[in-house]
């Protein structure tokens, strides 16, 4: 999966949201890594309605504007959760080995402030 395909099914994961709420809660999520721009974040939408990921909850006509919430489905929920179980693999697997290497927790070296090599 993609970053932010990642992002945008976590955001929606808490409650339906509206485009704009999506970029904004993807941002807030990421600690501002993954800002997703409207055609990017609205071609992914499509693609992952497309996919059965998620779904329009409901539409709202706001000056003048429609305004399309997206939820997440059970196969969107799904899907992340496996996402989120490999992510958590993949970090237990790279902690492990910086432990090995000698790197505690806070990324502190144990060899005089240089890595060993």
């Amino acid at each position: 999966m993609r970053e932010p395909t990642f992002w945008i099914l976590t955001a929606l994961a808490s409650q339906p949201r509206h485009g704009y709420g999506v970029i904004q809660e993807a941002t807030a999520l990421s600690d501002g890594r993954v800002v997703l721009q409207a055609g990017t974040l609205y071609a992914a939408l499509d693609r992952l309605t497309a996919e059965g990921l998620v779904e329009v909850d409901r539409e709202e006509l706001v000056d003048g504007r429609n305004r399309r919430y997206y939820r997440l489905t059970h196969r969107g929920a799904t899907a992340l959760t496996a996402e989120t179980d490999r992510l958590r693999a993949s970090l237990e697997a790279a902690t492990s080995q910086l432990k090995r290497f000698g790197l505690g927790p806070a990324g502190a070296h144990r060899f005089g402030g240089r890595p060993a090599w």
